[in-house]
């Protein structure tokens, strides 16, 4: 083993994934004593390879081949219907293999060192100790734009109340979630077995408080539990492809679930506009097929919030609700389709 490479050595006794030397997944070579012989022929991320930890890992790693996380599918075929077929396919190979296939998650990445995400890593998560999880790093920082920070207020809101209990990301988001079942999904949408607030709470619309009873059962299937339990602003990406930089800013809008059209929603800006791939000679020519809205899990989930307080702060101040004057200018006419206005009570 090349001497000058710092490590401790109780780790390499006590860890199972040194009993077969650091050569079994780096390879290089083990006999050097100098650090360019060593290297020679070293591989830097050998779990971008899944046959590496499959070797061990089989079952696992068989899965985790098709997972989400791992293909990134999601990211594919969310923007595929904005382009042509020919678009499409020049977009398959020209932009998401050489740029957005960048996000994948590798075994080595949530295990062992952080990915580089913009050119930033967390390094080493734990001094080249394999974890089995650490969510205040892993996933905090492949999702540290926008969930984590909402789930722990560090965003600048009130915390998630299941953060404020004491759950974490895996308390929701099981381990199968993450290593996949061993089927290729398009999207998550697909995956019927995925976190649902109903998972726990089953009792929606028979509570012993007459308030909440009523309330559960006049928007059952027609308001996501977001929309009224969502504590308050989160962030929504602007400017993030026009011009120099990226801008976030808060804020919270209601309206209209792209993807359920009977049901009202958080919705979440997704800044993409029509010279977005202009560099790659797309033109997005089918643009307004999709909106620029998006409905989203928001993770800033309280009991009471203002919308539980008071039926006026929607049906009469019609507070957070999507407007025509809200819509990004430029943006894709599908927009217009996600407003909704609450209907006045009658008293």
């Amino acid at each position: 083993m090349y001497k000058g490479f710092l490590i401790d050595p109780a780790l390499l006794e006590k860890d199972p994934h040194f009993r077969m030397g650091c050569k079994f997944c780096h390879r290089g070579d083990d006999t050097a004593l100098g650090r360019d012989k060593a290297h020679t022929g070293l591989v830097k991320r050998p779990s971008d390879d899944l046959k590496t930890c499959g070797a061990c890992h089989r079952e696992i790693a068989g899965k985790y081949g098709k997972s989400l996380h791992y293909t990134t599918a999601g990211l594919k075929n969310g923007i595929h219907p904005r382009f042509s077929p020919a678009e499409a396919k020049q977009f398959d190979e020209k932009v998401f293999e050489a740029s957005c296939r960048s996000c994948h998650a590798s075994c080595g990445d949530c295990h062992v060192k952080g990915p580089p995400v913009s050119g930033i890593s967390i390094g080493l998560i734990a001094g080249h100790r394999f974890v089995k999880k650490d969510e205040g790093k892993t996933c905090a920082f492949c999702h540290g734009g926008r969930v984590y920070p909402e789930f722990t207020g560090d965003y600048g809101g009130n915390p998630d109340v299941h953060y404020e209990k004491g759950m974490t990301c895996l308390d929701c988001h099981k381990k199968a979630e993450f290593h996949g079942d061993g089927k290729a999904y398009g999207s998550k949408q697909e995956v019927k077995d995925r976190p649902a607030c109903v998972n726990c709470h089953d009792k929606l619309g028979n509570e012993p408080v007459l308030t909440t009873r009523i309330a559960h059962r006049t928007h059952k299937d027609k308001v996501s539990c977001y929309g009224c339990h969502s504590a308050g602003e989160y962030r929504q990406c602007a400017s993030c492809h026009e011009g120099a930089g990226a801008t976030a800013k808060p804020g919270f809008f209601l309206g209209v679930n792209p993807r359920d059209k009977k049901t009202l929603t958080t919705l979440r800006l997704v800044p993409t506009v029509r010279d977005t791939f202009a560099k790659s000679g797309l033109k997005m020519e089918r643009f307004d097929a999709l909106p620029n809205y998006w409905n989203s899990p928001v993770h800033n989930i309280r009991k009471r919030t203002d919308r539980t307080r008071s039926c006026d702060v929607c049906h009469v101040d019609r507070s957070g609700f999507l407007k025509r004057e809200n819509l990004p200018q430029g943006g894709s006419k599908a927009n217009e389709g996600l407003i909704m206005t609450p209907r006045v009570i009658n008293k």
